[in-house]
């Protein structure tokens, strides 16, 4: 099995009052963080830009029961199966507004 991905979602003020999420991947033990998501549109209550994030996060778990992996490595040291990260589909809440 291959490793667990570290992501998380985080919700920046823009603005007051505009929140927007974030999710953020831990690389490795020297590379602290990388955004690899953003929504770019602002919600006014920290908690729906939070849910808004989560939705976008659970798109990186092909199983729940497992977490979200980093692709297999084939025997020449090139990735098998999932791109990593994984690119993400464009979001509903970037054209619509949210949910």
């Amino acid at each position: 099995m291959t490793r667990l991905r570290h992501l998380a979602v985080f919700v920046e003020e823009v603005a007051p009052g505009e929140f927007r999420w974030a999710i953020h991947e831990k690389i490795d033990e020297t590379t602290i963080r990388c955004a690899i998501d953003s929504g770019v549109v602002s919600y006014p209550m920290w908690v729906d830009a939070y849910d808004a994030g989560f939705v976008e996060l659970m798109k990186q778990v092909d199983d729940e029961r497992i977490g979200p992996r980093a692709p297999r490595e084939d025997e020449d040291g090139g990735s098998v199966g999932l791109t990593w990260p994984r690119p993400l589909e464009p979001s509903r809440d970037r054209y619509w507004g949210g949910f």
